[in-house]
């Protein structure tokens, strides 16, 4: 590169969205034996942090031409245990180099400027999120920027498959909360959960948030359900989130087994639908998906109610969507939930992978030290993810 500057400034929609979305595309390269998700932004690049309560997207120019791009969002979480050990973190997504242009320190250059933006905002930890085997990122982030590896959630998925629906049990009784109600009940039974959001209100009152869902034993339904500090002796509860109306996926490159098998199951679904074989959707072109996150259960026959939650969002509500084709929800990679939490292990991902580092500003000695105690510490506590950050 030798002499030749880059310049790195904030996104301007006017000047820069099409030149990002093309930048998009030419990105869409990577070896044939993996599969590659895709994100179709609808015309909107900053679609995916437009949720969050502050944000910035910056480009990196070129000799005028635009090469890179990375987006930035804020906000105020539980780090450790409530009241006193909140944090502002940043949370870093979305970056992207122009192929011809990688390996000239881009990258690096981007992410060090949206650092200083967060340190500008007096955030204390910058986090950001890769597949566990993309080497190029780790590297990146990890062994030069200084990032260190935190939390392995499981990313779990189910397809929705129009020809099968769940048999939701007689015995259980599944309500919606108004929105007090699931607030109430997110700050007293999640509120020391990692990456708690303080802002849950916000979350619960999006228009993308189809709703908060409650099960338990029928029978035993109490009144206000926790509003007057009575719940029943096993509950569970998640909300949904409606991200395709922010953005569409698509599987650009699968190994050929995958591609056969969804194929040929839909051929022989239309052939011979009495067999009832589960049609995987067209993952080849643009989708949308559900995500379910604040999944909490409590009681000793809660991991039931939690398995019916999720046929509930599953039977009652993706299905009824023509543009829903997967179902998701991220927990902790230790977290019990995955045992009751119905997914598919060919689209799931088990270990996606949380990189963090303490930003260098006041009080940056006592930053280290937390910072030193929650990346030793065995990952047991459950781990909120924000699905504003999907």
């Amino acid at each position: 590169m030798g002499f030749v500057e880059i310049k790195i400034r904030n996104y301007e929609e006017q000047i820069d969205r099409a030149r990002v979305e093309d930048l998009e595309r030419r990105c869409e390269v990577g070896p044939a034996e993996h599969v590659f998700l895709f994100t179709d932004t609808m015309g909107d690049p900053i679609c995916r942090i437009r949720n969050s309560p502050m944000y910035n997207m910056l480009v990196a120019e070129l000799e005028n031409e635009l090469v890179g791009v990375i987006q930035g969002s804020i906000k105020l979480v539980t780090i450790h245990k409530p009241p006193k050990d909140q944090a502002r973190v940043g949370y870093i997504l979305g970056l992207r180099v122009s192929p011809l242009h990688r390996r000239k320190g881009i990258g690096s250059s981007l992410v060090h400027h949206l650092e200083g933006w967060f340190i500008s905002k007096h955030v204390d930890y910058a986090y950001m999120a890769t597949e566990k085997e993309n080497e190029a990122s780790v590297k990146l982030f990890v062994d030069k920027l200084g990032f260190v590896k935190f939390r392995t959630p499981a990313i779990l998925v189910y397809p929705v498959l129009n020809n099968r629906s769940f048999h939701l049990s007689s015995n259980i009784e599944i309500k919606e909360l108004k929105i007090e109600q699931a607030e109430f009940l997110y700050r007293k039974f999640m509120g020391s959960t990692e990456f708690f959001p303080h802002d849950i209100d916000k979350v619960l009152k999006n228009k993308l948030s189809l709703g908060t869902f409650v099960a338990f034993p029928r029978g035993e339904s109490c009144g206000e359900f926790g509003l007057d500090g009575q719940v029943p002796s096993s509950w569970a509860m998640l909300s949904v989130w409606n991200s395709g109306e922010l953005f569409k996926l698509r599987i650009g490159k699968a190994p050929l087994s995958c591609f056969l098998y969804a194929k040929s199951s839909r051929l022989i679904d239309r052939l011979f639908p009495c067999f009832k074989v589960p049609a995987l959707p067209d993952f080849f072109k643009p989708f949308g998906f559900y995500f379910m996150y604040g999944v909490h259960h409590e009681g000793p026959s809660s991991g039931k109610l939690v398995r019916t939650l999720c046929r509930f969002v599953h039977t009652k509500m993706a299905t009824k969507s023509k543009d829903c084709k997967v179902v998701v929800t991220e927990v902790g990679g230790c977290d019990s939930l995955k045992l009751h939490i119905p997914h598919w292990k060919l689209l799931s991902c088990p270990e996606d992978l949380w990189c963090i580092k303490g930003l260098k500003n006041e009080n940056h000695e006592e930053k280290n030290t937390l910072l030193h105690e929650l990346t030793k510490t065995p990952p047991t506590r459950a781990l909120f993810v924000d699905p504003r950050e999907v």
